[in-house]
């Protein structure tokens, strides 16, 4: 998630994303997209395998997500994981993993407005590393980082603390890449963001919010702009840009309904950011139960986890 900071300069030049867009910033954006943000051929290839995986699991027979009362709050428990990262004496308390993991579940579970998503969040362990490189450019040494410190599978969150640039604070994967890049998988936000730091603008730990919500597969509320299919849930009202700070309104689209600027999915000060919709809770519920749901004890988790997608392969290859 970017920091929106008036006459700050775009994103360090030559770090590609590794899955990303590649675009250029929008007119009138001040500052950078996220790191691995993913580009409209990607958005397109990730709800293209969703769809066929939910229809795949409405033609079993099965009780399976596309057959789930959307209106019904199912409760996810996500297992967390956190790494501290720091230099020296220079990084994230031990003291504020606590009020982060606090805001994750007040926000997920509808306290600060909104839908209640059904997702909780509970705390398994925290790790510390004193790194300097690591701490200081988590998104360049990404790979050793994720390899010594990663743990669980699919469905366990590694929330990685360490310091961002000044333009953005946080990047993450989304459920989609993880059978291809377990590794990566994971959240990395910038200490400073955490409840009660430094970040004037960005320090009531929405920050982790945000990119969590990528990771249980949420998009922007921007995402394509005024343009169909936007964000692919349907009580999101289409925005064309990412909203800079806290307006007192914005309405960017024709289409009815003012820009979700209060919802945590889009790019506003942490003091404008409230809600998630009832269809991101659902949406979260499908991409859980499709990419992150823990197999069945004593089922081989990559057996489980691959069949649906063989089967949904399967199913598309013989309507070609």
């Amino acid at each position: 998630m970017p920091a929106a900071r008036p006459g700050d300069c775009p994103a360090r030049p030559g770090v590609a994303p590794r899955r990303g867009s590649g675009a250029a910033l929008p007119q009138g954006l001040t500052h950078a997209l996220e790191p691995r943000d993913p580009g409209p051929d990607e958005v397109a290839r990730m709800s293209a395998d969703l769809g066929r995986r939910l229809q795949a699991a409405e033609g079993s027979g099965g009780a399976g997500p596309a057959r789930r009362d959307p209106g019904a709050v199912e409760r996810i428990t996500v297992p967390v994981w956190v790494h501290i990262v720091r230099d020296g004496a220079l990084g994230l308390p031990d003291a504020a993993v606590a009020r982060q993991i606090a805001v994750l579940n007040t926000a997920y579970s509808g306290g600060y407005g909104g839908a209640d998503t059904g997702v909780r969040f509970e705390l398994k362990g925290v790790t510390h590393t004193d790194n300097r490189a690591w701490f200081r450019d988590p998104l360049g040494f990404e790979e050793p980082l994720k390899e010594k410190l990663r743990t669980g599978g699919p469905e366990t969150l590694n929330l990685f603390i360490a310091q961002m640039s000044r333009l953005v604070l946080g990047y993450s994967t989304y459920p989609y890449w993880y059978k291809d890049d377990p590794g990566l998988d994971g959240v990395v936000i910038d200490w400073r963001s955490v409840p009660g730091g430094p970040l004037r603008d960005f320090a009531r730990g929405f920050t982790a919010v945000h990119e969590i919500g990528h990771w249980l597969g949420l998009l922007h509320t921007f995402e394509n702009g005024c343009a169909s299919t936007g964000d692919a849930v349907d009580d999101t009202p289409a925005e064309a840009r990412p909203t800079n700070g806290c307006p007192p309104r914005k309405d960017t689209c024709p289409a009815p309904g003012d820009d979700p600027m209060h919802n945590f999915m889009d790019y506003s000060q942490d003091r404008c950011m409230r809600e998630f919709t009832p269809g991101q809770a659902v949406r979260i519920r499908q991409m859980w139960d499709v990419y992150r749901r823990p197999a069945p004890q004593g089922a081989d988790p990559e057996a489980t986890a691959g069949a649906l997608a063989e089967r949904s392969d399967d199913e598309s290859a013989g309507k070609r």
